[in-house]
């Protein structure tokens, strides 16, 4: 177990992760739909090539499932991609993180599991989190925020469906039917609101999917050679590192009261992931 390593490789995968929100906000001229397009188009390079090169079947087993999955998350990637244009980059991903504590309740529900006593005070903590964010941040608009409480919500579902799906398939054939799926949407969505990239915005819009799968390479990585309650609370890293693109390349300001609701969401949820392990 090389957990030094592994924080190497976290590092790298959260970094490429705020790459990605960091063009996302570069291109809020550009529609959600439209970057929902390339970020997965650009995708489809790296995971149909990982497939057939491995000779792994693309069509999978569950199939409609893996639909399933692909529709949740096309969901929820569109509804984020639309938040960014209303709210701080930080404060977007922060709040999309919430997804974990939505997949806690879905489980509770729809898989029939329990969650503890200190689960609760934790996602109580990263609730008021939002609260303070919302409720003492007076900068913080009302409907960026239900858009990305919504991709949260539908982000936790794609937590259920995977768990659901098992390891009766590969999960970059997970990946795929999700990029492709994506794809279909994005691309069909756009149609009507394209507007033509600018010279570096289309190497921008391709660079979308490409940090976005090496984001996922790298974060599995690490999850394969050191244990998960040693690398776990490193995926929170993202948040950080895309508060400070959001400060110092597009002159985001977070009040004391925004800083103080995202940290208490990490924290709340930092301890969960701790405590869960």
């Amino acid at each position: 177990m090389d957990v030094k390593l592994a924080i190497k490789f976290m590092i790298i995968s959260t970094m490429a992760f705020a790459c990605m929100n960091g063009i996302v906000k570069h291109l809020v001229h550009i529609n959600a739909y439209q970057i929902v397009f390339f970020r997965s188009v650009s995708s489809l390079f790296f995971t149909f090539g990982f497939l057939l090169k491995n000779n792994i079947p693309l069509l999978g087993n569950n199939r409609k499932l893996l639909v399933l999955r692909g529709v949740v998350g096309v969901t929820s990637m569109t509804l984020f991609f639309m938040s960014t244009k209303y709210l701080p980059i930080g404060t977007a991903v922060s709040l999309r993180y919430m997804a974990p504590i939505f997949a806690a309740i879905f489980a509770v529900f729809l898989l029939k599991e329990n969650i503890k006593l200190p689960q609760w005070f934790f996602f109580f903590m990263a609730f008021a989190g939002v609260l303070v964010l919302k409720g003492l941040d007076t900068q913080l608009n009302s409907y960026g925020l239900l858009l990305i409480f919504l991709s949260a919500v539908f982000s936790g579902l794609v937590y259920i469906v995977i768990s659901k799906i098992g390891r009766k398939d590969h999960p970059v054939v997970i990946v795929n039917y999700f990029m492709v799926i994506s794809t279909i949407v994005g691309g069909v969505l756009s149609i009507n609101h394209w507007i033509n990239p600018v010279g570096i915005e289309w190497f921008m819009l391709l660079g979308l999917g490409v940090f976005g799968y090496f984001g996922q390479v790298y974060m599995t990585k690490a999850f394969q050679i050191a244990a998960t309650n040693q690398v776990a609370p490193l995926k929170y890293l993202e948040v950080i590192f895309t508060v400070l693109f959001g400060v110092f390349i597009f002159s985001e300001v977070y009040t004391l009261w925004s800083l103080l609701g995202i940290a208490l969401i990490i924290g709340g949820l930092i301890l969960n992931a701790l405590y869960k392990k």
